[in-house]
């Protein structure tokens, strides 16, 4: 029977019913041989999911099992309990996985945890009354079961951080300890001490050290010494530092370890790895937020890494430079935003960079020449692509001037587009909006300097409303922007 049941469970993963073999299962699991017994829970779990009715019959043989001398069947018996246990039926287990929480055997004390951890995500109320348990295990012998612990407890802290201040000293010396290398040899990974328990406890002191200077004061001295002693050749190691990154972020702000989480950002970013790559970029982002300083020492790196082949760092990169950009630095970055955007085959995304380009440019102008010549390279790459209220945006701009009261530099804006669009309108196949852009400015502000004659301005636009006359609005625009000089050279 039990090479059968394997076998029905290979033809379920080729996606064919086999209902019929379900009891069957449910059966197995009565067996008292403990082979049979595993393969039945196995078959169980992989057949029935907590909504299935003959959950209801495999109920009294997991309390029987949960009550077995032998810590194997336990540990059997609370691994089905995990996947196979609904809200109804919590109630009639769980008295069974409280009282496992004091078990000889670690595994099973570590697996009762599990199984608690997994009843608070169906069904939080049910164990609320127990997080006393949790507290207690979390100074629990076995490393395994304490390291069990942090996984319910960082679910707690996250919903009421408050709640678990006082815990702050025991997660700092434990994370100690396994820094320290106090651990078994067994919970190493590539030579790293404990790595998976080191990265719970960092995100767990970052949610209980943000906004708070006592608590946060606390843990610099051993987020420091997880900078110094941790192994950067190792992806699990650079895993660490990231989560290192991740929590000196969040935590208040520590000049000494801000330069530490820049010195490995400096790293990351100078790898060859796309990976280790696209984790510096993330945790600089998280960085400027509390020290946009650093942002600086790094403008490069980020920069260059637009010329990656890899898209998703790209993108991520692109994101960053965004919030980077400033007056000091809004050329470089935005004409290297601008490469980027015609690089691209995406046209929903060509449309957003689009859209942020003219965002920056807007906001971070050094002078009209630059923000007009930015607008043109934008709607002249990215073509109709570009929002109609970018375009509607820049002529309102273009009208209303930078708003500070100053008619000169409004003047001069307007200068600068009539000469740039003057150069332009005769290239050919130019984008359907760019050209209304285009078409109003000069029917507008044309001839406002005196530098150029209605007659000239007028003669221009007729090429346009000629060359584009299958293009109907285009074809408008061009006409009604003609009326304006029209009424000019009556003048």
């Amino acid at each position: 029977m039990k090479e059968y049941i394997i076998r029905l469970v290979y033809v379920e993963m080729l996606g064919h019913d086999a209902s019929f073999a379900y009891i069957h299962a449910v059966k197995m699991t009565h067996d008292d041989n403990l082979v049979l017994k595993r393969t039945g829970y196995l078959a169980v779990s992989l057949f029935l999911n907590d909504d299935h009715d003959p959950i209801i019959l495999i109920v009294n043989t997991i309390q029987k099992d949960l009550k077995s001398d032998n810590y194997l069947v336990v540990c059997t018996a609370l691994n089905a309990v995990c996947k196979l246990i609904n809200d109804e039926t919590v109630p009639a287990v769980l008295p069974q996985v409280v009282e496992l929480l004091g078990h000889q055997k670690e595994a099973v004390r570590k697996k009762a945890i599990m199984v608690l951890h997994r009843f608070y995500q169906k069904s939080p109320s049910s164990v609320s009354h127990l997080v006393s348990n949790f507290r207690k295990r979390l100074c629990d012998n076995d490393p395994g079961v304490m390291g069990a612990t942090l996984c319910p407890l960082f679910d707690l802290i996250t919903i009421d951080v408050n709640t678990y201040k006082d815990l702050v000293v025991s997660f700092v010396s434990i994370l100690k300890q396994v820094a320290e290398r106090r651990l078994p040899k067994t919970y190493d990974y590539h030579q790293l001490p404990a790595p998976f328990i080191q990265i719970r406890l960092l995100k767990i002191l970052a949610l209980l050290g943000s906004g708070d200077k006592q608590s946060s004061e606390k843990m610099y001295m051993v987020v420091g010494d997880i900078f110094k002693k941790c192994d950067s050749t190792s992806n699990i190691g650079n895993a660490v530092l990231y989560e290192c990154i991740c929590c000196v972020s969040a935590i208040h702000p520590n000049p000494k370890l801000l330069e530490q989480a820049a010195q490995v950002i400096s790293r990351f970013l100078k790898s060859d790895s796309h990976n280790l790559k696209y984790m510096g970029i993330d945790a600089l982002g998280r960085l400027i937020k509390i020290s946009p300083e650093i942002a600086e020492q790094h403008q490069l790196a980020v920069i260059d890494c637009l010329e990656d082949p890899d898209d998703t760092l790209k993108r991520k990169t692109f994101e960053l430079l965004y919030k980077m950009t400033k007056s000091s630095n809004v050329e470089v970055i935005v004409d290297r935003m601008i490469d980027y955007m015609i690089s691209l085959n995406d046209n929903h995304y060509k449309t957003y960079i689009a859209s942020r380009c003219v965002e920056l440019a807007e906001q971070f102008a050094p002078s009209n020449q630059w923000f007009i010549q930015t607008m043109n390279k934008v709607f002249e790459h990215a073509g109709d692509l570009v929002n109609v209220k970018v375009a509607h945006n820049l002529m309102k701009l273009i009208a209303e001037g930078f708003g500070e009261d100053d008619d000169t530099a409004d003047s001069q804006l307007r200068s600068s587009a009539v000469e740039s669009y003057l150069r332009i309108i005769g290239e050919p196949k130019l984008p359907s909006v760019f050209l209304q852009v285009i078409c109003w400015v000069l029917g507008e502000y044309g001839t406002a300097d005196g530098k150029y004659s209605a007659s000239y301005i007028t003669g221009k636009l007729c090429d346009v409303a000629e060359a584009y006359s299958n293009d109907e609005t285009v074809k408008f625009a061009g006409q009604f922007s003609l009326r304006s000089s029209v009424h000019e050279v009556e003048a």
